[in-house]
């Protein structure tokens, strides 16, 4: 394991294997929460990140794949290692495709138990990084105006001050004013800079 540390969650209905999965990472200097079964980590895991979920596919309730369906559907961010004893190609082709991080054959060995939670744990910090990000963008939109936003979607459109007051029906005086105003307030140096901010919360130029 590398430096990444954070919570693992492991929903194994197995004892004897949970047991096993758990003095390793405990060894490993990790923090580790278990579960016996999907509803039992649906109804009691209190997630916090950077964190991964270790995942059995067999479970004696919810499977799963369709505990993976749940959290994809709750925006669940936490990335998922799904293990099996029972696993076919086709099934950790399919929890591939919804974005789990690893799919863990029975018995698998230390090596790649670490190798994939430390994958897993990697994402989960760069996910972390990127809601910040976007949530330090979104707060500094929010400080615009109304007309201020208008204007930043000409402003990230490409458009010369003189073209976007010609399409507000204003002066071009006032355009320089309101670009002045949105470059300030959302901290961004250049219009570049403002794309790429704009571009990562979703605001879409003029067309």
């Amino acid at each position: 394991m590398n430096s990444n540390k954070g919570v693992i969650y492991v929903v194994e209905d197995d004892a004897s294997c949970r047991l096993s999965i758990v003095c390793m990472l405990r060894r490993a200097g990790l923090e580790v929460e278990t579960f016996e079964s999907a509803n039992d980590f649906l109804d009691n895991a209190m997630i916090r990140y950077p964190g991964c979920l270790l995942l059995d596919v067999m479970l004696p309730d919810v499977d799963g794949l369709s505990l993976q369906s749940v959290l994809s559907k709750n925006d669940s961010h936490l990335p998922i290692v799904f293990m099996s004893g029972h696993g076919s190609i086709s099934m950790s082709v399919k929890a591939m495709k919804r974005g789990a991080v690893n799919f863990l054959s029975k018995p698998f060995t230390r090596e790649e138990l670490f190798s994939a939670i430390n994958e897993a744990l990697e994402l989960s910090v760069k996910d972390m990084k990127e809601t910040f990000e976007k949530d330090h963008i979104n707060a500094r939109i929010k400080t615009l105006t109304p007309r201020e936003k208008e204007v930043m979607r000409w402003v990230i459109s490409g458009r010369l001050n003189k073209q976007i007051a010609w399409e507000l029906g204003t002066v071009e005086k006032t355009i320089k004013v309101h670009r002045s105003r949105i470059m300030q307030k959302t901290g961004a140096d250049s219009v570049a800079e403002l794309v790429r901010m704009t571009e990562k919360i979703g605001i879409l130029p003029v067309d």
